[in-house]
């Protein structure tokens, strides 16, 4: 019988506490130490999962409409989730029939849509959304110098992509479109929110024209702090007239200055 193979260290094994990132894994002979390949196996498995399990839309609703906010539910025109995931485009577009109810609900111009979409990661939405769009509020409230926003009912959204908001946001004739939907997961997290706010949002926009806040998490950048810049992006938007590449996230320095 074979002695087990000895474990060695990487020299850069003190760096690891900095940073999820696989680094310094160490080797047993010409392999991985089997830590280090279960710890990997286990993280694709989270990631898989989190493409996959679907977004609780009734528990996410009622804890909405517990805090006041109760959300008008809707989906795009991807008809399942193998469709989501081979058709991109599907995810981009309301149903019709969805299209058509958030026109009939609309009340008139409001400053700001809330979308609350699954994307590549249901987990991500049902473990912070509502945490960030709570520091939102909170944050518009505390720093708004006129006349209080105008907002839409919030809408969940199951099967979507970012550019579902383009639709939801025209159909209730939002002046900025804001979804928060799961990011694609990763090896290190799986857990991850993306945020991308939109100005006029209507079919066409393209990415160079959404401000986007990523890497939304307690181990990246906390709910409570995104909540914070994301008022901050909503404030500048309004008041400038756009988003996109043409306004530049400059939060960190007006926290500084004021």
């Amino acid at each position: 019988m074979n002695p087990p193979a000895v474990v060695l260290e990487d020299a850069w094994s003190e760096l690891r506490r900095h940073t999820p990132a696989r680094i310094a894994l160490g080797r047993a002979g010409g392999s991985l130490p089997t830590a280090e390949v279960l710890r990997f196996s286990a993280a694709h498995a989270r990631a898989r999962d989190a493409v996959h399990v679907a977004l609780d839309t009734e528990a996410l609703g009622a804890a909405l409409t517990a805090i006041g906010w109760p959300p008008i539910q809707v989906a795009s025109q991807a008809l399942s989730r193998q469709d989501f995931l081979r058709r991109p485009d599907h995810g981009r577009r309301l149903r019709t029939e969805d299209l058509q109810r958030l026109r009939d609900v609309a009340t008139g111009p409001v400053d700001l849509a809330v979308v609350l979409g699954d994307g590549l990661s249901a987990l991500a939405v049902q473990s912070h959304a509502i945490e960030v769009i709570t520091s939102l509020h909170r944050a518009l409230a505390m720093t708004s110098d006129g006349a209080p926003l105008h907002c839409a009912p919030i809408v969940v959204a199951t099967q979507a992509r970012v550019a579902l908001a383009d639709d939801v946001g025209a159909a209730l004739q939002a002046r900025l479109a804001l979804i928060l939907l799961g990011e694609r997961p990763g090896l290190s997290a799986a857990d991850s929110l993306g945020a991308y706010l939109t100005h006029t949002p209507r079919i066409g926009r393209t990415d160079a024209e959404r401000n986007c806040v990523s890497n939304i998490r307690p181990e990246g950048l906390s709910p409570q702090a995104a909540g914070q810049r994301l008022a901050w992006l909503v404030q500048q938007a309004l008041r400038r007239g756009l988003t996109g590449v043409g306004l530049k996230d400059n939060s960190a320095v007006a926290q500084i200055t004021t």
